[in-house]
């Protein structure tokens, strides 16, 4: 993978994992992103909401060095293991390849560690299945396996249940926050799916060519800004949750200490999520 523009930054309890400072993107034409800074820190879970044609998959792609940034800095700490799992994968249906094959791409890995990963991701027994003759689910969970075999310290997902339906939606989340939970990874992630995003994330970056709010996901939820691209319909679906999940909605909670710029403390406690294990 190519390096990230600006260097790298050695690791502390103080120090993101991975942050952007003011990076602008430019194709040729007017800028797709403009004067973005963002940083996601160990073991959080930050989502980036927008519209589409907002820039968030072109955001994710200069975080790994793809695309180059016009202008601003990318940094990330010394080392960083980062597992990427793309929004779809196309694939030559007249070229063999199985999964086990796939999982050494680029890089061989052991017939143990493969077969490790697959049973992790919910798809033992695999290995010898044709890429191109998998479910969208299961080439999501094949994915995601792959991403898992560098042991990441964060994870970055490009919209990863697109084409999916409800209930292999639901189970790919379900999927997250597992693999978050046992190996204390952060989780960066571009999502359509916003009554998830407001249920699973520990912040939410609503983005449309340039950072519109960011913070915990019930004051984003109430953003203007947020509000003006979604609309309110969100509101409804984060009452479902809580309703679903039976959440304690007894205890009156002040948000007045927060704002949707805020950018100080990622882990404060959000009422309308269950709480997350951090490594």
């Amino acid at each position: 993978m190519p390096g990230l523009h600006g260097g790298s930054m050695t690791q502390n309890a103080a120090m993101p994992l991975i942050a952007a400072e003011h990076i602008c993107v430019r194709f040729g034409g007017p800028e797709v992103l403009h004067d973005v800074s963002l940083r996601v820190d160990p073991g959080e879970i930050v989502t980036i909401v927008g519209p589409n044609g907002s820039g968030k998959s072109t955001l994710l792609r200069a975080l790994l060095g793809i695309v180059p940034v016009t202008s601003g800095r990318i940094a990330r700490a010394d080392g960083l293991r980062l597992g990427y799992v793309p929004q779809r994968l196309t694939l030559d249906h007249s070229l063999p390849l199985t999964v086990r094959r796939f999982l050494s791409l680029p890089i061989r890995v052991s017939d143990g560690a493969a077969t490790a990963a697959l049973a992790r991701v919910g798809l033992p027994g695999v290995e010898g299945q044709q890429m191109v003759g998998l479910s969208g689910g299961q080439m999501q969970r094949v994915l995601l396996a792959r991403a898992l075999l560098v042991n990441p310290q964060i994870l970055v997902l490009d919209e990863p249940t697109q084409g999916l339906d409800q209930p292999g939606e639901a189970s790919f989340y379900r999927l997250i926050a597992e693999v978050r939970k046992d190996t204390g990874a952060a989780v960066l992630m571009v999502s359509h799916d916003l009554h998830v995003v407001m249920a699973a994330s520990d912040r939410v970056i609503c983005l449309n060519g340039h950072i519109c709010c960011e913070g915990a996901p019930r004051v984003v939820s109430s953003a203007p800004e947020y509000r003006a691209l979604f609309g309110l319909g969100t509101q409804g679906a984060l009452a479902l949750y809580q309703h679903v999940h039976d959440h304690d909605h007894a205890t009156p909670h002040d948000h007045s200490h927060d704002h949707a710029h805020d950018h100080g403390h990622p882990h404060d406690h959000h009422p309308e999520k269950e709480p997350h294990s951090h490594a």
